[in-house]
């Protein structure tokens, strides 16, 4: 344990001017608050925040951050309050401590939602001050080397895997490499220590084979560079085995193919000499093909900037070279923390220019629930970087896979909300076309585009995700909010009665709903039946027979509901404009079908033909029938989706040869899926977007007297 005046000196070795005598109080106040206290291994509870404030001494921050890992646990686990920190300390250090302490219970609580929540906090401590996050890390990271004292195997492991998704991409996020290194071997430790162990063999294999491979190699290195006369440190190191591993697991290959299992760091003095040390390398050692990286020109969001090259090295030996200046070098390894070293002065707000961190603000505003930010938040801190430029030449970064609409989100949300479509290096593009490196990204708006539904299915970054399912749930609740006035106006028409808003007040709280436009989105969702409602606001009404139960001919449905309301045409009448409606999968239904309507939870009104099979399950809820026909006077065009199955002859061009007939009877395949395979045949189901019946009939003849074809019909499934 570090003694008081070890950890002052550690403080004025690289700050002269820290505050010396607040040091000494916070270490006085701390040990005595904790008094006989103990951790799990037995040691004074007090050793745990000296060795917090001991590892942040070791990224040279300022002294209200060491004061604060002094303090970080004395209001949560002893009678100091907030209001003895701020008269003793200040109000800046306690507002830091208060920020700590609300995140303590973040690896206390074993439920997601608290766990999800907590989170939230977090998200919002750090934006007000990063050094919330770096007392956290720290704390986080001696708790994680002191994990082995915990008797429960359950809580060791909830602890490593909160720390794992968490803690390490938080650090990395910020640019501390060298905790985020740490934190992932110690979670993997506890995660998967059976895999750590096979690792660590095959490398100290490896040694024993080939001598101490890293000083030859960096032996090699430097005379390469004396030789061309450039002033250059290089340090080599292994892969921890956690970056091994994942990289086994995500390239699926096995440890013998690996081509970084060892990394050297060149350190030169300016911008100028890292690119001529580049050049000595591959001048020097031949290539690996697709290893260059430039952070240089196009850093990380994290602010990282170096060289990465692979090339066969000294020896023959696959090896990773990073080339970096000195000030790269104090970056990447005290990232955010760099900000706080004593030469550059302290900057409490350092932390707002971190896009991704607004990014999670962000998200935490338009998430619908803490569980959804956190996955959100995962999307954005997990995966690797694709980087692209706006027109005008400024640099976003994006995880691997993000498309035209994910950048669009990522320059301005209004961008993403209104994009209609995305130029990609002066070519138009689809939106949902995967960016990669260097692309020039051009979005197209329109005033009159919302976000479309559709966009979630392709969308990865958090940011994305969560502005589209906002819109979608806005818009999901006006639909159920109107699909649940209609049928709350028939319910009570049934029953003799008018219907008004009013009526449904002294029933809320029967429902537990906050209003009425809450209990009339129950309604339209089919979480709750319009029945339900009339029985509760008219106790003892006549049963009559119910409408859902009377048969009527659509013909007279038709009659009665033509042209009933003004406002957009609909595809199908006996629905309001504006109501919540989607087809049925299960049976595909087209115009020309005979159909039903059922009030499905959660999504409104779903269209069925007559015939479905899936109505059977709905024929004890008669209330849920609702009797509608196609709109046969609609002009508004709309694709329908007929689904095909046939069998095909396992021949050359026989799928071009389907293609071409349906695209000459004015067909347009939306989906195509391979369900079966022989050597001489083929069975597929196809989606083609079509007119009505009659035009997928003659779609169908039209395939029959196709050659290759062997048999087609009508699918339902």
């Amino acid at each position: 344990m570090i003694r008081q005046f070890e950890l002052v000196e550690k403080v004025k070795a690289y700050d002269p001017n820290a505050d010396e005598d607040m040091l000494n109080r916070a270490y006085v106040f701390a040990m005595k608050a904790h008094g006989a206290q103990k951790r799990a291994s037995g040691d004074p509870y007090f050793s745990h925040p000296l060795e917090v404030a001991g590892i942040l001494t070791g990224y040279r921050l300022d002294v209200s951050t060491i004061v604060t890992a002094l303090l970080h646990d004395t209001i949560e686990d002893t009678p100091a309050t907030l209001d003895d920190i701020n008269r003793h300390f200040g109000q800046e250090i306690g507002q830091l401590v208060d920020g700590v302490t609300k995140l303590t219970r973040i690896e206390l609580q074993s439920e997601r939602t608290k766990q999800a929540e907590n989170f939230r906090k977090l998200v919002i401590a750090m934006s007000e001050d990063i050094r919330v996050l770096l007392v956290k890390l720290a704390d986080r990271l001696h708790n994680m080397r002191t994990l082995k004292h915990i008797d429960n195997p359950d809580k060791r492991r909830r602890v490593a895997h909160e720390t794992m998704d968490i803690y390490a991409p938080l650090a990395e996020r910020i640019g501390m490499q060298e905790m985020k290194d740490e934190l992932e071997d110690l979670a993997f430790a506890e995660i998967y220590p059976d895999a750590r162990n096979s690792l660590i063999a095959r490398l100290n294999f490896l040694r024993e084979q080939g001598g101490d491979m890293v000083s030859q190699i960096v032996g090699g290195l430097r005379e390469t560079f004396a030789g061309a006369g450039l002033r250059a440190a290089v340090i080599g190191r292994e892969k921890t085995p956690y970056s091994i591993w994942r990289k086994m697991q995500h390239k699926n290959i096995g440890f013998e193919q690996l081509s970084d299992v060892m990394a050297f760091r060149i350190v030169v003095g300016s911008v100028e000499d890292c690119y001529r040390t580049l050049g000595i390398v591959h001048g020097t050692y031949p290539v690996i093909p697709g290893r260059f990286k430039d952070y240089v020109s196009t850093p990380k969001p994290n602010g990282y900037r170096s060289l990465h090259t692979g090339v066969l090295g000294p020896a023959s030996q696959r090896i990773e070279i990073q080339i970096r200046t000195r000030e790269m070098h104090e970056v990447a390894e005290y990232g955010v923390a760099a900000h706080w070293m004593y030469k550059q002065g302290l900057d409490s707000t350092v932390g707002r220019q971190y896009r991704w961190l607004r990014g999670l603000l962000d998200i935490l505003e338009h998430a619908a629930s803490p569980e959804e930010f956190l996955d959100h938040t995962k999307l954005e801190m997990f995966q690797d970087q694709v980087f692209c430029f706006t027109p005008k030449g400024d640099l976003t970064g994006l995880p691997s896979g993000s498309t035209c609409v994910d950048f669009a989100y990522a320059v301005h949300s209004e961008v993403g909300d209104r994009c209609v479509g995305a130029k990609i290096n002066g070519r138009l593009m689809p939106l949902r076309t995967v960016l990669r490196n260097g692309d020039q990204v051009e979005i197209i708006t329109s005033k009159a585009q919302t976000p479309s539904p559709t966009w979630e299915r392709f969308v990865v970054t958090g940011k994305a995700r969560a502005r589209i399912r906002r819109f979608i749930r806005a818009k999901e609740r006006e639909q159920y909010l109107e699909l649940g006035r209609s049928l709350m106006q028939r319910a009570f028409r049934e029953e003799g009665y008018e219907y008004y808003d009013k009526a449904l007040e002294g029933v809320l709280k029967n429902f537990k709903q906050g209003s009425i436009e809450d209990l009339l989105a129950q309604v339209g969702a089919g979480y709750i039946t319009a029945r339900t409602v009339v029985e509760t606001v008219f106790p003892g009404s006549r049963k009559r027979k119910s409408f859902y139960e009377k048969v009527v001919p659509l013909a007279r449905a038709r009659a009665r509901r033509a042209k009933k309301e003004a406002g957009p045409a609909l595809p199908i009448r006996g629905l309001i404009p504006g109501m919540a409606m989607h087809f049925a999968a299960c049976c595909h239904p087209l115009p020309g079908d005979r159909i039903v309507g059922i009030v499905t939870t959660g999504k409104g009104v779903t269209i069925h033909t007559i015939d479905c099979e899936t109505l059977e399950s709905y024929a004890d809820a008669p209330e849920r029938w609702i009797d509608v026909s196609w709109d046969v006077d609609s002009d508004e065009a709309i694709a329908h989706v007929g689904r095909i199955h046939l069998t095909v002859m396992n021949e050359p061009g026989t799928l071009g040869g389907l293609t071409t007939v349906i695209a000459k009877n004015e067909g347009n395949i939306s989906n195509l899926k391979i369900t079966n395979r022989t050597s001489q045949f083929f069975d597929m189901l196809i989606d083609v977007e079509v007119r009505d019946v009659k035009h997928l009939t003659n779609i169908i003849a039209a395939l029959r007297a196709t050659p290759a074809v062997n048999s087609v019909d009508r699918a339902y499934g």
